[in-house]
């Protein structure tokens, strides 16, 4: 008997647990909270607090999202950041795919008070001759198909928008290339997850964000088993794990 799929939870997940260690998960453009709630979870099963943002404009209507700019996005997770920092002595972020970026974003502003980042599938950059012109189309149609539920494992969903809303992929193809103006500013710890058949980012993103960063300690780890949204695929509990292994290498519980 084949094992039904979650339904789809797009509400913000938060968990106060010990003021030693607090992360911040982000969710990717169009997406919601579920995309990295298992991961969410898992982090806080270790005793950590965490936060997980449900971003504007997102886990509702594709048309909610065109009402909204990446300094929405992006105070969202500042301001999650800022809750975890105070209460938490060392706080680490993490992100998937926009998510990833809003992460990067946070370390190339907030410096040493960012303990650490963890990415899965970082898109930085868009390499589609045609996403030149999204401002321009922004003005003419509202939206385009989306490519969604880019998991190899069989049966299960994202729940991303049906479409995408092209205004506010004008505004975060502008983010991305403030991000990479700046990726030299990132000198914390980092651990990327790179997918190696991945149908929605390009694999330069990753080769981008590695060469670009100033981190002396970064490590890169190829995904083999999964696409996009890896962290509802086969390749999720290696993420997970290798997520707890980072933190605790750079955070040690007290003796």
């Amino acid at each position: 008997m084949t094992e039904a799929a979650p339904a789809i939870d797009t509400s913000p997940f938060a968990h106060d647990g010990s003021t030693d260690i607090g992360v911040l998960v982000c969710h990717g453009f169009t997406g919601s909270p579920h995309s990295v709630r298992p991961w969410a979870r898992h982090l806080a099963e270790q005793g950590w607090t965490v936060t997980l943002p449900l971003l504007p404009g997102h886990g509702t209507d594709w048309r909610d999202c065109n009402r909204t700019t990446w300094t929405d996005w992006y105070s969202a997770v500042e301001a999650a950041f800022a809750g975890l920092k105070q209460r938490c002595d060392r706080v680490f972020v993490c992100g998937l795919s926009m998510g990833a970026t809003l992460a990067l974003r946070l370390a190339e502003r907030h410096g040493d008070d960012v303990a650490g980042i963890v990415l899965v599938n970082p898109a930085v950059i868009m390499l589609r001759w045609d996403t030149k012109f999204l401002p321009v189309l922004g003005r003419l149609i509202p939206s385009v198909p989306a490519i969604g539920d880019d998991i190899a494992k069989p049966g299960i969903r994202e729940g991303a928008y049906p479409r995408t809303p092209v205004r506010a992929a004008a505004s975060l193809r502008r983010f991305q290339a403030m991000v990479r103006a700046d990726l030299a500013r990132v000198a914390q710890p980092l651990l990327l997850f790179h997918s190696a058949n991945d149908h929605v980012v390009e694999p330069v993103n990753s080769d981008m964000v590695l060469k670009g960063v100033s981190s002396r300690d970064k490590h890169e780890v190829v995904l083999h088993d999964s696409y996009h949204v890896a962290t509802l695929d086969h390749d999720a509990p290696r993420i997970f794990d290798d997520t707890v292994d980072f933190i605790k290498r750079l955070a040690p519980a007290p003796a």
